[in-house]
């Protein structure tokens, strides 16, 4: 009896070894078609959280910020801090002389490691005649140099007509741009792999044509970080410069003139005395200067006259 439970326990046991064989063998998994490509693109998830695309990659989670620099994946110089600002400035500034002040905002600009954007100069006539310098300078400065900048131009002006600045954070624009590069770049690997498992070349068409959608987009988004990179790197400061122009006097007003009929007496009166006055200076001329002149010759000639006029005396 106790032989046959010991052959019933091996059979038994060996039963079970004979299980647990079958049951850990893994299937090889079966490799996706090519053809279903794009059902598998279509159907992963549109966006996807850093960490499991850093996981996918074998990149640790935190490759997204590396200390308080954006790590990008694109080339860039210029490190961008946490908080991504896009500041811009206008300036209106009275000046006393308008080459001067440009002069020395070119001396600013070169101090500040900035750059000129563009520049425009123009001419306007003042009431005096004479045509009057106006100019205005766009200029791109470093972020961290803008608030030093603008108080350097303003020392530049007699007076500060205007000052407009702004700033615009574009901080979660640039980390949805990352998280989405982050997922199309896992998204291009993945179809990679699926073009080098395609079957027929018809298989392989269609899915380089996906991967060229993917890399387009890939580049679309890198190249509006670089401009984000770009434009919080460098702020916009715009300056219009107005020369400080002469005064112009106020044109008196004419005021009636009260009727004075005392003044109007006394001028009449001088009227009539120096009527008389030339009067009598004419008749001065004329006797102590005009008749002693002409009365001779015309005396002379009237006895001429006369002695050939006369008229013979006839016999009695």
């Amino acid at each position: 009896m106790k032989s046959h439970i010991n052959v019933l326990a091996l059979f038994v046991l060996s039963g079970l070894l004979f299980l647990s064989a079958c049951g850990g063998a893994a299937a090889p998994a079966s490799e996706a078609p090519a053809a279903d490509v794009v059902r598998v693109y279509a159907e992963a998830p549109a966006a996807q959280s850093a960490d499991e695309a850093a996981k996918r990659e074998g990149a640790p989670s935190s490759a997204l910020l590396v200390g308080p620099v954006y790590n990008t994946g694109v080339d860039s110089s210029v490190a961008s801090t946490t908080h991504m600002i896009i500041k811009s400035a206008e300036l209106k500034l009275l000046v006393e002389n308008t080459d001067n002040a440009i002069d020395r905002t070119t001396q600013v600009v070169g101090d500040s490691g900035g750059y000129i954007i563009s520049s425009r100069v123009w001419y306007q006539p003042y009431y005096d005649g004479e045509n009057y310098k106006y100019a205005t300078i766009t200029i791109g400065v470093p972020a961290l140099q803008f608030e030093r900048t603008l108080s350097r131009l303003r020392g530049l002006a007699v007076q500060v007509l205007d000052e407009t600045a702004s700033g615009e954070d574009v901080t979660d624009q640039y980390v949805d741009l990352q998280s989405q590069l982050i997922n199309l770049e896992a998204t291009r690997e993945r179809i990679k792999s699926f073009l080098a498992d395609a079957k027929s070349v018809d298989e392989a068409l269609r899915i380089n044509a996906e991967l060229t959608e993917i890399e387009r987009q890939i580049e679309e988004i890198k190249g509006r970080m670089n401009y984000l990179q770009d434009r919080s790197s460098y702020s916009t400061i715009t300056i219009n410069f107005e020369p400080e122009l002469p005064e112009i006097l106020p044109t008196p007003t004419p005021q009636p003139n009260p009727w004075q009929p005392g003044e109007t007496f006394e001028d009449a009166r001088e009227t009539v005395t120096r009527a008389y006055q030339g009067i009598v200076d004419f008749l001065i001329w004329v006797f102590v200067v005009i008749v002693p002149i002409l009365a001779p010759p015309a005396f002379l000639i009237w006895l001429i006259w006369k002695l050939f006029t006369r008229k013979p005396n006839k016999p009695v």
